[in-house]
């Protein structure tokens, strides 16, 4: 027989239904043994995060400083400030509509502590380094390893990606589901999971309705520019996005994006420059994702913001995922650092911040990749008729 495989987003909506299923009749004590496995998880997490950011981030940024040329800098300006777009628009969509939409309450901290729900033990597992420090750090190797053009440095570097993947998807994404099972079962026990679920479910028709805003948006910027229907160019691009919701992969989606691109008229060339390159520097629906859901949980909390606190987090956020469309789940596990770095999110924060964004992973791979067309597009404008 044929074995069957459950991909990461049916293991996660599995966990969340038995965590809510167990959650109504397990003792206290077997809730205290996932609470104890889920405190020791957390701190994994805190002590790879960094070094999740250093190895994904600094061969990302040499990778792409490598290819230095006019185009590349347009190019990765047009992506970056789309990214930063997305993230804004989320962020005055959310300010606008959540407050409404979602009643503030207690922390889950709170909520754990005050039901007696602690681990048996905890494991003390300090990071090597501060997450703004990896940053730093990423920025500079980077930098330098593109501008020497040495190996010796590039080849540690990009080992130690292998080896940051190689734990993302043998020890994080396999243990993920477990972790997101103890945090539903103890938010049941706890009597607050259906109000989490209902700003889930909220969350994920505004998220995707802002999809196909920013999307249209896209298009119609690129038809000022590139003098075309915006229309009947996204229609055109509707094979890549279809394709991209099926293998939740933005590399796995480049051939159909690179044809579709063709189709609206993007010279090849230019398309087999910009449509792999946006594949790993532009994330505007996973940026619009992170920051929604972040703005949501922090109201839903009632954890203080203001405007200048999520500038500076979606600026710090379009840089973070440059290298995110190369690993599962990337840009979520690139993003933790700075949730808690910039807005100090914990443990029960970043797993809720897990589960929604993968409950969407492919829409926003998918606006993704549906948006790089629209980027060729103006890249096309730009630089075709220079190069003919």
């Amino acid at each position: 027989m044929k074995k069957i495989k459950i991909g990461l987003l049916g293991r996660i909506v599995i966990a969340i239904a038995l965590g809510i299923l167990f959650g109504n009749f397990l003792p206290t004590v077997v809730v205290r043994i996932f609470e104890t496995f889920n405190g020791i998880f957390s701190e994994f997490l805190g002590f790879i995060i960094p070094l999740i950011i250093l190895g994904l981030v600094a061969p990302a940024i040499a990778e792409i400083g490598a290819k230095a040329g006019k185009m590349l800098v347009v190019t990765a300006l047009i992506a970056y400030g789309a990214t930063l777009f997305s993230g804004f628009l989320s962020y005055f969509t959310g300010v606008t509509l959540f407050p409404s939409m979602i009643d503030s309450g207690a922390s889950l901290e709170q909520i754990n502590s005050s039901h007696n729900v602690s681990p048996f033990f905890s494991v003390n597992i300090p990071p090597v380094m501060e997450v703004m420090t990896s940053l730093i750090l990423a920025f500079i190797f980077g930098l330098g390893i593109a501008h020497l053009k040495g190996v010796a440095l590039k080849n540690v570097f990009e080992e130690f990606k292998d080896i940051v993947v190689k734990t993302i998807q043998t020890v994080i994404l396999p243990l993920l589901p477990i972790y997101i099972f103890g945090i539903f079962l103890n938010m049941t026990h706890s009597g607050q999971v259906m109000n989490v679920l209902s700003v889930f479910i909220k969350i994920i028709g505004v998220i995707f309705v802002l999809h196909i805003l920013l999307l249209v948006l896209q298009y119609s910027f690129a038809a000022l520019i590139a003098r075309n229907n915006p229309f009947k160019a996204l229609m055109t691009m509707m094979p890549a996005y279809f394709t991209a919701l099926g293998t939740q992969s933005s590399a796995a989606t480049i051939p159909v994006t690179l044809k579709q691109s063709v189709k609206t008229g993007v010279r090849e060339d230019i398309a087999g420059f910009v449509i792999p390159l946006c594949a790993t520097i532009h994330l505007s629906g996973s940026t619009l994702k992170i920051v929604a859901c972040a703005l949501a949980l922090m109201i839903m909390q009632g954890m203080p913001f203001d405007f200048p606190m999520f500038a500076g987090f979606i600026f710090m956020l379009g840089i973070t995922m440059v290298a995110a469309p190369g690993v599962p789940g990337g840009a979520i596990m690139a993003s933790l650092g700075i949730l808690q770095s910039m807005l100090g999110f914990g443990e029960s924060e970043q797993a809720l911040m897990i589960a929604l964004y993968i409950a969407m992973d492919s829409f926003g791979t998918a606006c993704n990749v549906t948006g790089d067309g629209s980027i060729a597009l103006i890249i096309n404008r730009i630089y075709g008729k220079k190069n003919k």
